[in-house]
């Protein structure tokens, strides 16, 4: 072997190391005996009894491989929101599905478009496919569908929007959705990410579900990982054209979903009621958390979703690195959002009554200069 040849060594393609590893809000702080976990949107009610019982009865099975094809999800799926199960596709967390529809319409020399404070993953879906991210700006951290236009060129092959949007909490009214559709050349593919769909309270929201079904270049993803409670489960779903379901459908893992993620997940979606409390309890709650803290002082982005972006001043003393650092050592964990581009802001998740309060009271002590 010659000594040219024995320093060759495996690269990954141009791209792939330019990703910014994605990493999840934080879920321990050491020495803490009791833990308020508000940095991941989970909800505080956890999943359907039902949907426990469901996964505990697939203990029997684990020798055995899952339904390649989801079935008994897709079309409990299907009965819930009144859709062919046949224009549905599940993944392993919505996650997978938003990489599968770069990796099937994008690739080298394409663009991708996302908002400015839009979820990580889609600019890491549009690099893992060879394309090239583009942000588009946004107005008072709300996607601006004039913006996402200006930035569409011959080269555009996907645009991601997530309505409502993570970390901010905003939305776009559904008329915008479709003005930013129908300025969109027909092959250009718009993904509408509804991961918060459930909790929006708007009248003039939609998640797009019939726009998915009517038009040729739209998609709709949802997850359970946020109201359903089955975030370790990974189960995400997706509803489209027909062709769009049959390209991912060649490329996704043959059995992409375990045995107790199906059976979990289609629990879920037909428990209404467990889904109604969640509601419930975040509509009460949400809006506690926004006047408490704007009782403080600090400014709070409305927010459809289930958190709140709070903002903090650039102020030796009051600034989100040390109000996360003060909240952390009070067992309290929130997001820091600086990599959303927000480096003065806190996300924190809607918890429980007990998880609310905590949060409050160790804000509220920050600011008084305690423990500082």
């Amino acid at each position: 072997m010659s000594a040219s040849s024995s320093a060759l060594r495996p690269l990954p393609r141009p791209g792939v190391l330019a990703i910014e590893a994605y990493v999840p809000g934080k879920s321990a702080a050491p020495g803490v005996a009791k833990i308020h976990k508000l940095s991941s949107n989970e909800t505080p009610l956890g999943p359907s009894p039902r949907a426990v019982e469901a996964l505990q009865a697939e203990a029997g099975t684990l020798a055995l491989y899952p339904d390649g094809t989801s079935a008994r999800l897709r079309e409990a799926i299907g009965a819930r929101y009144g859709l062919d199960p046949a224009r549905i596709v599940c993944g392993a967390g919505s996650d997978e599905l938003l990489t599968l529809l770069a990796l099937a319409f994008v690739g080298p020399g394409d663009e991708g478009i996302f908002c400015e404070h839009g979820f990580l993953v889609y600019r890491i879906a549009i690099l893992t496919a060879g394309g090239t991210p583009v942000v588009a700006p946004e107005t008072d951290l709300t996607a601006n569908v004039d913006a996402i236009l200006a930035a569409v060129t011959p080269r555009t092959r996907i645009v991601y929007l997530a309505n409502p949007n993570n970390p901010t909490g905003t939305y776009l009214p559904f008329d915008e959705v479709r003005r930013l559709h129908a300025g969109l050349p027909g092959n250009v593919l718009l993904v509408l990410d509804g991961a918060y769909a459930e909790y929006v309270r708007a009248n003039d929201y939609s998640a797009g579900r019939e726009m998915a079904l009517e038009a040729g270049n739209v998609v709709m993803t949802r997850t359970f990982s946020k109201i359903h409670g089955l975030a370790a489960q990974r189960i995400g779903w997706m509803v489209g054209p027909e062709p769009v379901v049959d390209a991912l459908n060649r490329i996704r893992g043959p059995f992409n979903l375990s045995a107790g993620a199906i059976a979990a997940g289609a629990a879920a979606i037909a428990d209404d009621a467990h889904v109604a409390k969640a509601i419930a309890h975040n509509d009460e709650w949400l809006a506690w958390l926004a006047r408490e803290v704007e009782a403080l002082g600090l400014t709070v982005t409305p927010s459809v979703g289930n958190f709140l972006l709070i903002h903090f001043p650039d102020t030796p003393g009051r600034t989100a690195a040390e109000a996360d650092a003060h909240l952390t050592r009070a067992g309290v964990i929130v997001r820091r959002v600086t990599s959303y581009g927000l480096p003065d802001a806190l996300r924190v998740t809607v918890g429980s009554a007990e998880s609310n309060r905590a949060f409050v009271a160790a804000l509220t002590g920050f600011l008084r200069g305690e423990g500082a």
